[in-house]
């Protein structure tokens, strides 16, 4: 048995020093994102200049359920990859003040026309350590239905998927469907949260 005194392997080291910011500035800022410029002295003494930070708002994902055990899907092009993508309905809050929950509500009912009156947080995650300053927040919509049509901004077109549950794994395990890396962090906090509630909507699931 492990022992509860020792750290584990994964627990952060006190040892490393945060770098020293010598001089910080903006090279650009819209209401998407800010790219933060800085001179920083790394702990060996090492001086990198300019460090690029893009500074993201938080993001958001909806895993949404339906009754009959499939997953809300949505389709779209993505230009950063040139080509189509499958995600779970995504986006970020619309304004100061909106919460991560409220957006995530909003963002799956625009995309999709889907609603839910069962929400769950899963958890959040870092979206990427090495160059952005924000996380990912997910959360579950349960028994979710169609309520409305699609309501979507002017720069998206989307199509909206319903795939049966053991499809969709099948499909990831086998190549056939690729999803981005950060919603595959969300199905794993889907996962965990299964087998802490026990659930039986979710253990149906094979989860």
């Amino acid at each position: 048995m492990a022992d509860p005194k020792k750290p584990s392997a994964t627990t952060p080291s006190t040892g490393i020093a945060p770098w020293q910011v010598l001089d910080s500035k903006y090279s650009y800022r819209d209401r998407w994102l800010a790219v933060r410029s800085d001179t920083v002295r790394v702990p060996n003494g090492t001086i990198l200049s300019p460090y690029h930070t893009i500074e993201f708002p938080e993001w958001i994902c909806a895993i949404a359920l339906t009754p009959e055990r499939e997953i809300v899907l949505i389709e779209e092009y993505r230009h950063g990859i040139e080509r189509n993508s499958f995600e779970l309905p995504c986006g970020t809050p619309d304004h100061e003040g909106e919460s991560v929950l409220e957006a995530t509500k909003r963002e799956l009912r625009e995309e999709t026309g889907y609603a839910a009156d069962e929400w769950h947080a899963l958890g959040s995650s870092t979206a990427n350590t090495a160059r952005q300053n924000n996380r990912v927040h997910s959360f579950l919509a349960l028994d979710a239905r169609k309520v409305a049509e699609p309501k979507l901004d002017a720069g998206e077109v989307i199509s909206t998927h319903l795939v049966p549950w053991e499809r969709f794994l099948a499909d990831l395990a086998n190549g056939a469907l690729e999803i981005p890396g950060l919603h595959l962090a969300a199905l794993w906090q889907l996962r965990v949260f299964a087998k802490q509630t026990r659930d039986p909507r979710l253990l149906a699931l094979g989860l």
